[in-house]
């Protein structure tokens, strides 16, 4: 089967969501997915809530606080948003919703509104093969500075 050309695919937006709640709560990612798409069909009915397409990409819940990156149709934001700010219970919890942005990719969405942006390595001195150099440590990497090149290690190399 052939994919529709680039101008007959469907335009996104994606929603940074911030989610807030009672500590003790325990949400999931299928229950939120099921409360929005009830909120969607009370506020805007059924065709409006078909034309808007809210669905849930991401999710993470914990101690009282989450996020969420939801993907709506790009002519329809404004709705969307309308809906999240409906959305005042799931499972039985209360819950506080914000949306925190809107993006045209999902990598441009975690990056600016959640934090999931790559990180600027850290310089620092340290010595690697009996010298004194200079390495960028990073997250899940340390590259040394050497005469030549960079070396790649790790934190037990340095």
């Amino acid at each position: 089967m052939k994919h529709l050309p680039k101008h007959l695919r469907p335009r996104w937006r994606y929603l940074a969501v911030g989610i807030e709640s009672w500590p003790d709560a325990t949400i999931d990612r299928g229950s939120f997915q099921r409360q929005l798409w009830y909120a969607a069909q009370n506020l805007v009915g059924d065709v409006g809530s078909a034309a808007v397409d809210l669905t849930v990409l991401s999710f993470s819940f914990a101690d009282g606080r989450g996020s969420a990156i939801v993907r709506v149709r790009r002519s329809e934001v404004d709705r969307a948003r309308a809906v999240l700010a409906s959305l005042d219970r799931v499972d039985g919890r209360d819950v506080g919703i914000r949306v925190r942005g809107v993006s045209g990719t999902v990598r441009a969405c975690e990056e600016k509104y959640m934090g999931r942006g790559p990180k600027t390595p850290e310089k620092r001195d340290v010595v690697f093969r009996n010298a004194e150099q200079t390495a960028h440590v990073g997250p899940a990497r340390v590259d040394v500075e050497t005469d030549s090149a960079f070396a790649g290690a790790t934190t037990l190399d340095i």
